[in-house]
């Protein structure tokens, strides 16, 4: 009686044990670990420009170490907040991502009226680079230093700049200049890196602020960059021209290029992207891309993110009070 007693006890141990069983076996019915399908990574910029160069070629590199396809798709407009919107409308479980600005959540919500909440609908999970911005004349321009620029200016009021858009990056450093040292500048907006550069060799501004700082004009001697704005030290290429805090101006946060998720995602899959992309971001072959496209390499996570990219949303809302600016309508 007892002997049958144990076997019968025995028994119904068994459902219990063949379920944790189960649970330990690489099964996709009881779950797998991240990720088991296609990646779907949203490009925020128009197919061919230098950002979605960078991230195809991230991309690529990425997904030999996740071990599963990353589709790219552009979602351009906005300044990269169609992309935003799109991705914040999505599960936040990994498989849905965008690249883009970080002006998304630091500069674009204090612009326009987005559908998506920046600080809480977004999730920042990798940067790998950012845009380093400057102020240039013309070679034969009597301006030798920023020096010399700041001091004509000063009893000059009125002297003109063209950027490559309103509110862009180089437009508020510029802006930035103006306000740190008393300048009344005019401001010219653009569209594009082409149209500024040709404005200053036309010379129907006096100086150009851009995103690509005219590169291939300064390295052919044609124009003369003064100053560079959104970089922590001087440029190892540029070692003679300063930076905008090396004249005691604060400066505007770095528009960051940086790849983000929705809301929800989980630690354990932000952390695996994160070294993924980590890891892809390091290879041979991407650095040589953004080298070819001057673009610096700054590498930050999703802890550092989540740190200062709010500190950024904070100083550029007390920034576009005390410059006047007055949010538009819906992107």
């Amino acid at each position: 009686m007892k002997s049958t007693r144990k076997v019968y006890r025995s028994f119904l141990m068994w459902p219990s044990i063949f379920s944790l069983f189960l649970l330990l076996l690489p099964n996709p019915i009881y779950g797998q670990e991240f990720p088991t399908k296609a990646i779907t990574l949203y490009c925020g910029y128009d197919a061919g420009a230098g950002t979605d160069i960078t991230t195809r070629a991230l991309a690529a590199e990425a997904e030999k170490i996740l071990g599963v396809p990353i589709v790219v798709e552009n979602k351009p407009g906005g300044g990269s907040t169609v992309c935003a919107s799109l991705v914040a409308s999505k599960k936040g479980d990994g498989y849905t991502l965008g690249l883009g600005s970080s002006q998304v959540i630091t500069a674009s919500p204090h612009l326009m009226t987005l559908s998506y909440n920046p600080l809480k609908d977004l999730i920042p999970v990798a940067q790998y680079s950012y845009y380093v911005s400057g102020l240039l004349v013309l070679s034969e321009s009597p301006f030798k230093t920023i020096q010399d620029l700041i001091a004509y200016a000063k009893t000059h009021p009125g002297m003109s700049y063209g950027s490559t858009g309103m509110y862009g990056q180089s437009h508020l450093s510029t802006a930035q200049l103006a306000k740190c040292k008393g300048l009344q500048l005019k401001h010219v907006p653009f569209k594009g890196g082409a149209a500024v550069s040709t404005a200053l060799l036309g010379k129907h501004v006096d100086m150009a602020t851009s995103g690509d700082r005219c590169i291939n004009y300064v390295k052919k001697g044609v124009m003369r960059l003064l100053v560079n704005y959104n970089i922590e030290t001087r440029d190892p290429m540029f070692p003679d021209v300063p930076i905008l805090t090396e004249l005691g101006c604060r400066d505007v946060p770095p528009n960051r290029i940086f790849i983000f998720a929705p809301q929800g995602l989980p630690d354990s899959v932000s952390l695996k992207l994160s070294e993924a992309f980590k890891k892809a971001s390091e290879t041979p072959k991407f650095q040589k891309i953004l080298k070819d496209l001057d673009l610096p390499y700054g590498f930050k996570d999703r802890s550092q993110l989540e740190k200062e990219l709010p500190q950024e949303y904070e100083f550029l809302k007390i920034f576009f009070q005390e410059i006047g600016v007055k949010k538009g309508p819906t992107s």
